[in-house]
């Protein structure tokens, strides 16, 4: 691995790091209101598809406030990616979506949550399995 492509990576892992925390402290926050339904889950979720597309808009060569590739990553892998990967999930949809591809992007939420769905109910399943039943 070449020095640069090591130094983006460790940018990418430290917003990484920063981004799980922030998931950490906003899961502990929401707690209070998500007995019934995983509140803190969907306020990660939202706020992070906000943050990535806020920023990667507004932050490209063209944008008002042009960042760095470095700076982009550390903030959309790293920090956005940390928090949720949710948030890569809905921009890339969005991408599809306004490079009028509207089959491509509904393909990609079905597929993404009845895959997602299929994937852990197997993860699940096979644990249980080695479980023992014990769950």
């Amino acid at each position: 691995m070449d020095l640069e492509r090591l130094r983006v990576t460790l940018w990418i892992a430290l917003g990484g790091a920063l981004g799980t925390v922030g998931r950490y402290w906003v899961g502990i926050w929401m707690a209070r209101w998500s007995q019934n339904l995983p509140w803190g889950t969907i306020a990660i979720n939202m706020t992070g598809s906000f943050a990535i597309a806020f920023f990667g808009t507004l932050t490209t060569a063209a944008g008002r406030f042009p960042v760095s590739d470095m700076g982009r990553l550390f903030f959309m892998v790293g920090i956005c990616g940390g928090y949720t990967t949710f948030s890569s999930f809905t921009l890339q949809t969005l991408d599809l979506l306004r490079g009028g591809a509207p089959g491509r992007a509904m393909l990609n939420v079905g597929l993404s949550v009845v895959l997602g769905m299929l994937s852990v109910a197997a993860g699940y399943m096979v644990a249980a399995r080695l479980n023992q039943g014990a769950v």
